[in-house]
């Protein structure tokens, strides 16, 4: 029997299951750059020089380690794996589960000349079949409770069975608003080498559909280089990462968040080893709870739950649309061309490097994707073409769910569902726009006010069912019918003006 290792563009790790099942490194090795991955919407080009520069480097690296590797750079992804098989006279081909489940379809429908052997992915902390058993066992799938027993579970900020500091959730010290001038860390960026300015010129010269700026490029591509930027987040960012972590400034594109959610989704780096490498730094240096909790809780809590529901729930959760949303994506998210200035801000800064952080994607963009009446397949399909660390786990339940709530409320409890009044306060964003935050109707009102109140009327007898949305319904009633009528028209007006 002749063995082969497949590893896919974001299983970038040396101790990944299917290389780490082998018992010597005399195993061939394929890693397939295909433009069949690039064609299938519209991706950020920066998404594209990451992947693929990752994986050049990646390919390096496991042949210095002793791997007789081919990279194959291919128009056809099957194409090439088959003629790899053949070459190499692969009888059982070894593959970490690749978690899509668009991906892991496509894989069901190839009919192989060997076998193929699939292996749990261990990149991340939970088994799919441990967090089906943890969810099989409740009524509800809070990620509180979840992220509580992960915490107990993997042993992190604990002390016997209780939590550090004698809460387990410091949110509400991380919520303060932008005042004053903020002294921001700069990011830890690199110059491309080599191998990363092909990839740039390469991507450069496809003829395919892509979306965002190449240049100036300077994420990380290699194991390396992201423990550089997770040594720097902790040196850096972590001590003041809590209190502003929801804050969204003007020019301030990265403020103090860690970056790191590229490298953990490429794999380069493994969630574990980051919790706690963090771990270890609040006891040394006695940092801020806050921050700390804050930040483990984003990689430990809400990762791994976003993980775990997407192989949870079944395989149409991608088409849920509760509230029946069918206006088309407008234009402007693709070119960042709206007056709005929260919008333009967001969609401008994703289009020039590919992030944006995790209040500007749910209180900006999906915010007001949700109480406009977006299609919820359109906005999650732009989501994923547009950030630098989108993948199929993450934007379905990020999206549909969270952002969203087209699941009716599978995951979250209540619609992030808000007025300008939450985007004034949290940024400086509307001191820039020719939009009134206060005004709810006329020439100068904010549309995430109209929308928002449009939202809660056109869906009132659903959001009643929604026990946390009871007390703002009450306020629709407060209104004087000819507002809610404005308000209403408001909204039509702005819809026929953007087809």
């Amino acid at each position: 029997m002749t063995i082969g290792v497949w590893v896919l563009g974001n299983q970038l790790w040396q101790n990944q299951a299917a290389l780490a099942s082998c018992e010597s490194k005399d195993v061939p090795v394929l890693l397939v750059e295909s433009l069949t991955f690039a064609q299938e919407r519209h991706y950020h080009r920066q998404k594209l020089v990451l992947v693929w520069s990752a994986m050049r480097h990646f390919a390096d690296g496991l042949e210095e380690a002793g791997w007789p590797v081919t990279y194959a750079i291919a128009a056809d992804t099957e194409t090439a794996l088959r003629n790899w098989i053949k070459a190499e006279g692969i009888t059982e081909l070894r593959l970490m589960d690749p978690v899509d489940h668009p991906f892991t379809a496509w894989l069901d429908d190839l009919d192989l000349p060997c076998q193929l052997t699939r292996l749990d992915n261990n990149l991340f902390l939970w088994k799919t079949d441990d967090f089906n058993t943890w969810a099989n066992q409740r009524k509800s799938l809070l990620m509180e409770s979840f992220y509580r027993e992960g915490r107990k579970r993997f042993d992190v900020l604990m002390e016997a069975d209780q939590p550090v500091g004698g809460q387990w959730n410091f949110d509400k010290d991380n919520r303060k608003p932008p005042k004053g001038k903020l002294s921001t860390p700069a990011p830890h960026w690199f110059e491309p080498d080599a191998t990363t300015q092909s990839v740039i010129d390469k991507v450069e010269g496809l003829k395919i559909p892509t979306f965002g700026n190449t240049t100036p490029f300077n994420w990380a591509v290699t194991r390396d280089q992201a423990l550089e930027v997770l040594e720097v987040f902790i040196a850096e960012r972590l001590e003041t990462f809590g209190p502003y972590q929801d804050a969204m400034v003007t020019g301030e594109e990265t403020m103090w968040h860690a970056l790191l959610s590229p490298y953990l989704n490429l794999g380069l780096l493994h969630p574990l080893e980051v919790i706690e490498r963090v771990e270890e730094a609040f006891a040394e240096h006695d940092l801020p709870l806050n921050s700390v909790e804050g930040f483990i809780r984003q990689v430990m809590g809400w990762r791994e739950y976003m993980r775990g529901l997407y192989s949870h729930f079944e395989a149409d959760y991608s088409d849920r649309n509760w509230f029946d949303h069918q206006q088309p994506l407008p234009e402007f998210f693709w070119t960042g061309e709206v007056e709005m200035n929260c919008l333009h801000q967001a969609i401008d800064q994703t289009k020039r490097t590919g992030y944006a952080h995790h209040i500007q994607r749910l209180m900006i963009l999906s915010n007001f994707s949700l109480i406009a009446g977006f299609k919820p397949q359109q906005v999650k399909d732009w989501f994923h073409a547009a950030f630098i660390d989108a993948y199929d786990w993450v934007m379905q339940t990020n999206v549909i769910g969270m952002g969203l709530f087209a699941d009716g409320g599978l995951l979250a409890s209540k619609p992030y569902a808000s007025s300008a009044n939450y985007v004034n306060k949290m940024s400086d964003y509307c001191k820039g726009c020719r939009y009134n935050p206060k005004a709810r109707t006329g020439e100068d009102a904010c549309p995430f006010n109209f929308f928002y109140w449009d939202f809660l009327h056109r869906h009132r007898d659903k959001l009643q069912t929604q026990g946390r949305m009871s007390f703002i319904l009450k306020n629709l009633d407060r209104m004087k019918p000819e507002e809610l009528d404005a308000i209403q028209q408001q909204a039509q007006e702005w819809h026929q003006a953007h087809q």
